[in-house]
């Protein structure tokens, strides 16, 4: 039933009709030229403000919490999926545009983040309420769109992204270690309620322990195996470059 609903929406966006992606890259374009490449800039900068950004107080969290809770959101299971689909599907040259699409989300990604802070309010509890719902409905003075954009995101996270990590990490355990996917989605369910629970700050502290790890254990797995086929590097580039354009196509 909800794949006849979701399937038409996809093959607009992200299928034949590409919305999204057109629009992804005019973002990123328009965000970098009109914050003059601040990803490039700033990109030493960042460090120096991570230094004494893990304090907080009672009324929030701290900045790297902050830092880490957003990342949560990009370090996962997609960046193993998905990256392993996109080259399956696009082969290397799909490697390439993964770069470019980077590089320009990284403005859009400040963009966000900048824009969240302005318009962000504190709730009963005095604790800080913010997103993309409040400044659109804060910063363009459109409630409807703020609420259509908050239905959106409760139901694409509720019955399909959350559901579709889950599978990824059962399916992928069930492969390597013949592990009965019930038993690992039963515990994806179980730890996924202790932390959501707690509320932000659980979520928070959570994520300061484990998002640090997952981005050492990402980069040290690429740069071991980097390491271990050194020798086909030069060739992996030049065929990744070669078959973005399509000349290795053409040819």
């Amino acid at each position: 039933m909800i794949s006849y609903i979701v399937d038409p929406i996809n093959n607009v966006l992200w299928g034949n009709g590409q919305i999204l992606i057109y629009l992804l890259l005019f973002a990123g374009f328009w965000f970098s030229y009109k914050l003059g490449f601040v990803q490039l800039r700033q990109f030493k900068y960042m460090f120096s403000v991570m230094k004494n950004s893990t304090t907080s107080d009672k009324s929030g969290i701290s900045s790297f919490q902050a830092l880490c809770t957003g990342l949560s959101a990009r370090v996962g299971t997609g960046n193993l999926a998905g990256v392993a689909m996109a080259i399956s599907l696009g082969g290397a040259g799909a490697v390439f545009w993964m770069w470019v699409i980077a590089l320009l989300g990284m403005a859009t990604g400040f963009a966000e983040s900048v824009l969240g802070q302005l318009y962000k309010v504190r709730d009963e509890h005095k604790e800080f309420r913010g997103g993309p719902a409040y400044y659109i409905k804060n910063g363009l003075n459109k409630p409807w769109l703020a609420v259509t954009f908050a239905i959106c995101l409760f139901l694409g996270y509720g019955f399909s992204f959350s559901a579709m990590q889950a599978n990824t990490i059962s399916e992928a355990l069930n492969n390597a270690f013949a592990l009965p996917t019930y038993y690992t989605g039963f515990a994806v369910v179980v730890l996924a309620g202790l932390i959501v629970v707690g509320g932000l700050r659980s979520i928070a502290r959570f994520a300061e322990l484990v998002v640090p790890f997952m981005g050492i254990a990402f980069i040290g797995t690429a740069l071991v195996i980097t390491l271990m086929n050194i020798s086909l590097v030069p060739q992996m580039i030049v065929d990744i470059v070669m078959s973005a354009f399509g000349l290795t196509e053409a040819a």
